[in-house]
């Protein structure tokens, strides 16, 4: 992308994604930061302490890849050792995204992964958005926590922080933080609803053949089962994904295993009202030193 569009006009993709990540309430205040390689040696980067959404193209910081400032008035993001790591462990990849989506960066705070197989499209695509373990921002700390799974994902959870995306150029990695904020959106309403239904291995393995059928580039393939994975994910993109009996949908075991106790039995449920009014009778019994002797 370096050689298509010149360093002037990425300065202006920078403005217009920054734009785009506030207005959507991926980013507050001076959240998040943005990059693009400009050739083999230096990359151009957002400045730290300006809010995304109001960013202007003379803004922007040229470094080398040692983070060491080339050109620009003001300072570098002080996430950009997390966006060197990127750069350095995949070549492939030309631009980086880093905001704080609330669902996904919610799913992130909760320890939940975006690894089951629930849509279609984002097994085509990203395959699975694991979360990379809780790193203090700003320190060198984070990029070694993202350096475990970038090598296979193209988009992260961040534990306590937030997201993070890769891509071919400055839009690339931007789409793909649409999609994991959708993908958060989607599975948050579907466990509201009672639990998602998840597709089967069969399935996947299906899915993934589309990749090559549609030239979707991957740092890795899809793996449907943890033990196929070296260390925790970091060759392969894991999906959660049941074998079926032939369906090719099927019930989330572990949620729908959240509604009955160990032994099977049916839960109780009770209303607000109904709690209020058990606990209230059992204090009134206690104060009164029981019914029976």
């Amino acid at each position: 992308m370096g050689s298509a569009r010149s360093e002037a006009q990425l300065r202006e993709d920078i403005v217009e994604l920054g734009r785009r990540l506030w207005a959507r309430g991926f980013v507050a205040s001076n959240d998040g930061n943005i990059s693009v390689r400009l050739d083999a040696d230096r990359v151009l980067t957002t400045p730290t302490s300006v809010s995304k959404g109001f960013m202007t193209p003379d803004m922007m910081v040229v470094t080398d890849l040692a983070g060491r400032k080339i050109s620009g008035e003001r300072s570098a993001s002080s996430e950009l050792k997390m966006h060197l790591a990127v750069y350095e462990l995949r070549p492939d990849a030309k631009a980086v995204v880093h905001a704080h989506p609330p669902l996904a960066t919610g799913f992130a705070v909760a320890g939940i992964a975006l690894d089951k197989a629930v849509l279609a499209e984002v097994i085509c695509t990203l395959g699975s958005i694991p979360i990379a373990d809780y790193a203090t921002p700003s320190t060198a700390e984070l990029p070694a926590a993202v350096a475990r799974y970038i090598k296979a994902h193209d988009g992260l959870l961040l534990a306590n922080h937030g997201a993070l995306t890769v891509g071919s150029d400055l839009y690339n990695a931007y789409y793909k933080m649409e999609t994991v904020e959708h993908f958060a959106q989607i599975s948050l309403v579907a466990r509201t609803l009672g639990g998602e239904r998840v597709l089967s291995r069969d399935e996947v393995h299906r899915l993934q053949g589309l990749r090559s059928m549609y030239g979707i580039a991957a740092p890795a393939p899809i793996c449907t089962d943890a033990t196929e994975t070296a260390g925790g994910g970091e060759t392969c993109q894991v999906v959660q994904s049941p074998v079926t009996d032939g369906s090719r949908l099927v019930a989330d075991a572990g949620l729908a295993g959240a509604r009955t106790s160990p032994a099977g039995e049916a839960e109780i449920r009770l209303t607000y009202r109904q709690l209020a009014a058990l606990i209230e009778d059992a204090v009134r019994t206690v104060g009164s030193g029981g019914s029976d002797g």
